[in-house]
């Protein structure tokens, strides 16, 4: 991708009414556009990075068992009517009254349609799984899709992290027995922190209030920042290797949010004694054990093995790839920038190309280099603008924030070398032409 091209380039202004980290930087690098508080637009940058979260939960997902499917934003009041939640969602549900035209021995009668833009998709997830299941054959099963959703949030702010219209990753699973549910739900606890891991967060799994979803206590994964929305008390002991330890790997693993919290800080942790701490964190997921909580209301059930009908048990997880992606900047900056972990990042590479002419050796160099990399599968923006001085280009890469900064210029190729340089250590190396793409691999 050549960067002169791409749609959206950096500013040197940092929005003044923005006082999240990420948003500041997000815009001014030319990854999203602010559409209004809470509701953002991405440009060619940021969508790349939204992908590349999405695709790595899609990864996760699929390999415990998730079957991806998209439903409709769209939804109707009767359905919601069924467990009381077009009322007791009203405050931050969008609900409208649609006319529409209703044909009739040959006359148009306005009829009215009270329709919602779905928060969240229980009740339709539970609508087409009663279609479909009739037995304890059919189950398990689980169903997720990647879509946006729509939120009357009244403290839309901090950039990413709060929104009226934010992406969402809902995965619905359906179970004979709680002790299925059970089984299934620590599955997909250990796939989220691996998504975690791969998105270069270490997230903490803490013990959190149910909410609107559940009455039995659910877990948060949050990842600890000064900046962060929430507060957590955790034992001391399982400040390091969090991910390790909640994968089960040893080590006490008691952390509460605050709306729950047993402790405060400075208490003896009730597991292990360990002094425990406190931290602001930014929450990127969320697990429920829902059991009957929709399938009964809403009549979803099987007939077991000796013929008696049972409602199913339901859990849901929820991740927010434009959340995640917003937290991961919130954690991953410096003063220069973003530093964007490798599996999310746009590109893999940001060549650079300081020649001023378009015929200087330089340049065909730089082209050189740019279709070896192509080749070899590596996704590169090439910055081949001609204008534009050695200092803004290097300030735009540290800006932009992709992992690794392949140089070209003319005292690299008087030796037929490139430049390295790795954003995230700053360290610099002088590579050969020809042992690049070994380099990197």
């Amino acid at each position: 991708m050549l960067y002169s091209r791409i749609f959206g380039k950096t500013s040197k202004t940092t929005p003044a009414d923005e006082d999240a980290i990420n948003a500041r930087l997000l815009i001014r690098a030319g990854f999203v556009h602010k559409v209004m508080s809470g509701v953002w637009s991405y440009l060619p940058l940021g969508l790349r990075v939204l992908e590349n979260i999405k695709n790595i939960v899609r990864e996760e997902i699929n390999a415990v068992g998730g079957q991806e499917i998209l439903m409709s934003a769209l939804q109707s009041k009767e359905l919601w009517d069924e467990t009381g939640r077009w009322e007791s969602l009203k405050e931050i549900m969008f609900q409208f009254v649609s006319l529409r035209e209703m044909p009739r021995g040959g006359k148009d009668i306005r009829g009215e349609s009270r329709l919602g833009l779905a928060t969240t998709h229980e009740e339709p997830v539970v609508d087409i799984a009663r279609s479909k299941t009739r037995s304890y054959k059919d189950l398990p099963f689980a169903l997720y899709q990647i879509q946006d959703k729509f939120r009357n949030e009244p403290r839309a702010k901090s950039g990413l992290l709060r929104g009226r219209e934010f992406s969402m990753k809902d995965l619905y699973s359906f179970h004979a027995s709680q002790e299925d549910l059970n089984d299934y739900y620590e599955k997909v606890k250990k796939a989220y922190l691996k998504i975690f891991k791969r998105c270069g967060l270490e997230a903490m799994v803490v013990e959190a209030s149910g909410g609107m979803f559940s009455k039995e206590h659910s877990h948060e994964f949050q990842v600890l920042t000064p900046n962060g929305e929430d507060t957590v008390f955790y034992c001391e002991s399982a400040k390091s290797g969090r991910v390790l330890r909640s994968l089960g790997e040893g080590g006490c693993k008691f952390a509460q949010n605050k709306e729950i919290a047993e402790v405060k800080e400075g208490d003896r942790c009730p597991k292990c004694n360990s002094e425990i701490l406190s931290s602001r964190a930014i929450e990127v997921g969320n697990i429920f054990k829902l059991g009957t909580k929709y399938s009964e209301p809403m009549k979803l059930n099987f007939t077991d093995k000796d013929g008696k009908e049972r409602p199913v048990i339901m859990g849901c997880y929820g991740f927010g790839p434009s959340r995640v992606m917003g937290a991961i900047v919130e954690v991953s900056h410096d003063d220069k920038g973003i530093i964007w972990p490798e599996e999310v990042s746009p590109f893999c590479a940001h060549l650079l190309d300081l020649s001023k002419d378009e015929d200087s050796k330089v340049r065909k160099e730089a082209k050189k280099v740019c279709e070896m990399l192509e080749k070899a599968e590596w996704k590169v923006l090439y910055d081949d603008r001609l204008d534009i001085s050695a200092g803004e280009k290097f300030a735009d890469a540290d800006l932009i924030g992709i992992p690794i900064r392949i140089l070209v210029s003319e005292k690299t190729i008087e030796k037929d070398s490139v430049e390295i340089k790795y954003r995230k250590s700053g360290k610099v190396e002088i590579i050969k032409i020809k042992d690049l793409i070994k380099k990197l691999s």
